[in-house]
This record gives C-alpha cells, sequence and structure tokens, in this order.
C-alpha cells in the first residue's frame, strides 16, 4: 500500500509539474500573439520582415568576408576588363572651351590613365590633375559612351606679362603663371615689373580704374620695395604713387585730372613725381633741364588741379 502510495504520489507530482510548465509556455506564446496583434501589421508582414531581416544579416556577414579578402576589388576589376574586351575602353578624347593653351597637356592626361575602361576612369581624379595646368582655371569631365571622355575647360584670362628676374611670363588677374612669353613675341598687354608684382595685378587694374581715360595709355607698372607702384604710360613718361590704396588711387586721379586739363602726356617730361601729396614734381630730360633749370624743378600742390 505503502509503496502504491508512493508511485502514485510522483506520478501526480510529476504530473503536476508538467502541467505548470505547460501553462508558462501557453503564457508566454499567448503575450507574443497579444504583441503581434497589438501592432499596425499583418502577421504574414511580420514573418516576411523577420525573414529580410534574417536575409539582410546574412548577406552583410558574406559582403563582409569579402571584403576581408578582396573581392568587390576583383569584381570591379573584372567588369572593367570585360566591359573594355566589349569596346567600352577610352579611344577619344573631346576638348571644348580652349582658346589660347596648348591642348597637348589635356590630352595627355585624359589617356594617360593606368586603366582605360570606361568604368574605371576616375573622373574626379583626372580633373584634378587639369586643374593643375596653369590655363585651367576651372574644368568638367564627363563620360561619353562607348568610347569618349569629354574635357569642358574654363580658361584663365590673361591681363598682363610679369617680368621678374630677367623672365617673361603670362599671367591672369590673380597673379598665376599660364606660360613663359618671349621677347620676340610680347603681347600687347601691360608688363608689370618686380618681385611678387604678380601677386598685386588686380590691385593694379583696380587702381587703374580710378582713371579710365588713363587706363589704355599705361604701357607697364613697377612694383618698388613691395609697397607702391610705378606707372609708365606708351608716350614715355614715368608716374611714381605713394603707398597705399588710398593715397595711391588720390594721387592718380589728380594726375588725370591735370593731364585733361594741361595735356601732360606726350609733351617730353621723363618723370611725374606725386609720392608727397604736397608736392607735384616733374623730371625733364637732360638737356632741356640744363636750358631751364627751373623746369626740372617746378612743383606744386598736387590738389590745386593744374600742372
Amino acid at each position: 500500500m505503502s509503496e502504491a502510495r508512493i508511485r502514485r504520489g510522483g506520478t501526480a507530482r510529476l504530473t503536476r509539474t508538467t502541467s505548470k510548465g505547460r501553462g508558462r509556455a501557453v503564457k508566454q506564446r499567448s503575450q507574443i500573439d497579444r504583441l503581434i496583434a497589438s501592432l499596425p501589421v499583418s502577421e504574414a508582414t511580420v514573418q516576411r520582415m523577420a525573414s529580410w531581416a534574417i536575409v539582410g544579416i546574412a548577406l552583410a556577414l558574406a559582403g563582409g568576408i569579402a571584403i576581408m579578402f578582396g573581392l568587390p576589388g576583383m569584381a570591379r576589376q573584372g567588369a572593367a576588363d570585360l566591359a573594355a574586351r566589349a569596346g567600352f575602353e577610352v579611344e577619344k578624347v573631346e576638348v571644348r572651351g580652349v582658346e589660347r593653351m596648348d591642348e597637348m597637356p589635356v590630352y595627355n592626361i585624359a589617356l594617360g590613365q593606368v586603366d582605360r575602361s570606361m568604368l574605371s576612369v576616375d573622373l574626379p581624379k583626372v580633373r584634378e590633375e587639369m586643374l593643375k595646368l596653369g590655363w585651367v582655371k576651372d574644368a568638367r569631365v564627363s563620360r561619353r559612351l562607348p568610347d569618349t571622355l569629354v574635357v569642358d575647360i574654363v580658361e584663365r584670362e590673361p591681363v598682363a606679362v610679369w617680368q621678374n628676374g630677367g623672365h617673361l611670363q603670362l599671367i591672369d588677374v590673380a597673379g598665376v603663371v599660364l606660360q613663359s612669353v618671349s621677347s620676340g613675341a610680347m603681347p600687347d598687354l601691360p608688363l608689370v615689373v618686380g618681385p611678387n608684382a604678380n601677386l598685386q595685378t588686380a590691385g593694379l587694374n583696380k587702381l587703374m580704374e580710378n582713371a579710365p581715360a588713363l587706363k589704355p595709355m599705361l604701357a607697364g607698372a613697377t612694383w618698388v620695395g613691395n609697397r607702391r607702384w610705378d606707372l609708365r604710360f606708351q608716350s614715355g613718361e614715368t608716374l611714381s604713387l605713394p603707398e597705399g590704396d588710398k593715397d595711391s588711387a588720390s594721387a592718380l586721379v589728380n594726375f588725370a585730372r591735370m593731364d585733361g586739363v594741361n595735356r601732360l602726356l606726350g609733351r617730353g617730361i621723363v618723370k611725374f613725381d606725386m609720392r608727397d601729396p604736397d608736392r607735384f614734381v616733374l623730371r625733364l630730360p637732360q638737356g632741356l633741364a640744363q636750358d631751364k633749370p627751373e623746369a626740372a624743378t617746378n612743383t606744386q600742390p598736387a590738389s590745386d588741379g593744374e600742372g
């Protein structure tokens, strides 16, 4: 009797335990069901989302392994080789916007790529190399399938010839050197002379805008002591201006007014000196100065508008 009771008791306890565990499992499932039911999507949609999440994780793992072993690069190279064999290889270069510069450096850069497959040409790198050319202010590089690179160039505008250390170089308004110039083939542009004179070209242009009547007569300018300008006119005279943007502009306007009234240029005067705001000094040629010594030292206030 006692043995039977023990067995029955054990069985009863086991049954009670199993029923309790099943109850917890049913309770957990019911909570998940209620959570799914509360979502604003159907259960089928949730299952699809879960499936896609698993696929995404698997692809991410596969991509990480591929990157680790360099497979994307190999795939890109293979695609580039295939495209080249199919005729998608750089064979032509079309250059637009060039008027003054030599086009050969542009062709050399465009056709000098290690890999000339149309798919693998590094367009930003090609553009960066183009921008290193002195004449190129801006550039745009694009593909035209199956075999052409199109290069649109924006050229710099030459505004002067810079003479420094015995060298002549064509420059733009920002002082960028465009190319060398021979003394026998000088363009019809003002000559700026002196160290760093090229970097002052924009300031010189702004200065001459104060006297538009004199601007066409300017033959050249010398940047003196890295602080002021000596202007040389086509009629041969030199005008020494004071330091500072404001003072030099005021002196130039005053000189233009005096030249308009008394026609100072073209009368054989060697130099006009306006560095002193209170004195206007004229220097005559050697022989004429000896005949008329007072003419070589003739001075007047620069503000009275008379020569």
